[in-house]
């Protein structure tokens, strides 16, 4: 099974945080494939700038290096993701997480994350 993880469960896993939940944690540590997507990248990096998460600063400074370091696949947004994101029906409206889940269903990827946002826009979820 592939996984690709979320923001906070990206931040969660590096930082060792018991906010991450067991049975994300065992599925990172058994998984065949782990997807970080550019999406992500770019989320982080806006919290960051806009003074919301500035414990991710050595993440986003180092986002290739730590991502590769962790065997994690990176994932860059294709046109493909983006319309079937964009086309997903429903009033959810954040934009990151409609883009990670565009990527879950074209990828046939389960998205680790504790937001139930995304069991609404048709995407697989683990947490």
């Amino acid at each position: 099974m592939g996984l690709l993880l979320d923001s906070a469960t990206l931040i969660w896993w590096v930082l060792d945080n018991k906010r991450l939940s067991l049975t994300a944690s065992l599925a990172i540590r058994s998984a065949e494939r782990i997807v970080v997507s550019s999406v992500t990248a770019m989320e982080l990096a806006t919290k960051l700038r806009i003074g919301k998460l500035p414990q991710v600063r050595p993440l986003v400074e180092g986002f290739s290096a730590h991502c590769t370091a962790e065997g994690f696949d990176l994932l860059p947004l294709s046109h493909e993701h983006a319309l079937v994101g964009g086309m997903i029906p429903g009033e959810h409206r954040d934009p990151f997480d409609r883009m990670l889940a565009g990527q879950a269903i074209v990828e046939d990827l389960t998205i680790v994350s504790p937001d139930t946002a995304f069991d609404a826009l048709g995407a697989r979820r683990l947490w």
